[in-house]
């Protein structure tokens, strides 16, 4: 849906309470910017916000709202979807309890089924603890799997983005020793795939050029230093380029970030986390923003975690969740517009 002002509507889910996600929302949207490319409605808990607003001394004024088409557009207001009743009590704690671990799972589902439903353009989730997700009974380890269970989703994959680097990953949180026995051929093609499609989609690439890092040093050097590369690697990045891509691997992971910094390349699709996230927090450690590719719906969010132990002390840096707003915003935009196209198209061959 878009808002009666034409920009897209976006769901920030508050996150786990005593963490600072209710500070980040609160300093987040007090930008006049943000309310200026959409339509932000948080999705948690009334009086933890008003304590936010309070810790902080900003005023904005909130609005409860029981539907997102009920929702005002004005840099002086919070809209919000009540769905907790906490008590003030989980301020201030270290850690997630159940009653908190359940309120933040009502705020993702919540979230995920009014994108499903297309009453709003794209879901902001602000970070969560997967032991929260576990004191609280749920079968879920984390956003990720929550949202693309509720989605019905099998193949999705990870991108950590900023303005110079983009990076996803073919394996995530899986230990270094079992990386290489995880890679194939398919999944490697698949993160290919899935990140062509995002980048022109909903980032607006109609021709991305794409880097596939290397496992090993210098990229096997001919199996001198595994052979992962020659048996798995290189098919993948084969297949890719007979449909079509326009794609260079695999490269030497010591070599291709910086390249693709400079602008060489849209992304770099990476074997394992930290051979992705140690360049991509180097260059975008308080921007970046994590966004799930796959998805039948815009999920994007915070790059970091609930930082209990500078939560409701009034100085969490609310860059991130700003910058996920804005891909947020930026994605659901190219998205109408290749839905308007691809309509369009249809229309005109149809007669």
């Amino acid at each position: 849906m878009k808002s009666t002002l034409n920009r897209p509507v976006i769901g920030i889910s508050m996150g786990d309470p005593a963490g600072i996600g209710p500070e980040i929302i609160v300093k987040a949207l007090n930008t006049p910017k943000i309310h200026a490319v959409c339509q932000p409605i948080v999705i948690g808990d009334t009086t933890i916000l008003k304590r936010a607003l309070d810790l902080l001394s900003i005023p904005l004024n909130i609005t409860p709202v029981d539907n997102p088409a009920n929702a005002i557009n004005d840099s002086k207001t919070i809209c919000i979807m009540n769905e907790s009743n906490l008590d003030e009590t989980v301020i201030g704690l270290a850690g997630p309890t159940m009653e908190t671990g359940k309120a933040m799972e009502k705020y993702i589902l919540t979230g995920v089924n009014l994108a499903r439903n297309r009453e709003i353009d794209g879901l902001v989730t602000c970070p969560i603890t997967k032991t929260g997700l576990k004191i609280a009974g749920s079968r879920f380890h984390g956003h990720t799997e929550l949202i693309a269970d509720q989605t019905g989703t099998r193949e999705f994959a990870m991108m950590l983005a900023g303005a110079r680097l983009k990076v996803i990953l073919v394996s995530i949180h899986i230990p270094l020793c079992q990386v290489a026995k995880s890679l194939t051929t398919q999944n490697i093609l698949q993160t290919i795939c899935l990140t062509q499609n995002s980048l022109v989609n909903r980032f607006g690439i109609p021709s991305p050029k794409l880097a596939v890092a290397g496992l090993n040093p210098h990229a096997g050097e001919d199996s001198m230093f595994g052979d992962e590369e020659e048996k798995i690697i290189i098919p993948a990045v084969k297949i890719a380029r007979e449909q079509g891509l326009n794609i260079d691997g695999p490269l030497p992971p010591d070599t291709v970030f910086f390249h693709a910094v400079n602008g060489k390349y849209d992304a770099v699709i990476c074997m394992y986390h930290d051979q992705g996230l140690i360049p991509f927090k180097l260059v975008h450690f308080q921007d970046g923003v994590n966004t799930t590719l796959g998805l039948p719906i815009i999920r994007t969010s915070v790059d970091h975690g609930t930082a209990y132990d500078i939560a409701w002390k009034g100085i969490a840096d609310p860059t991130s969740l700003r910058e996920a707003i804005y891909m947020a915003a930026f994605q659901a935009n190219n998205q109408a517009t290749n839905s308007r196209t691809a309509s369009l198209t249809k229309n005109r061959t149809s007669k």
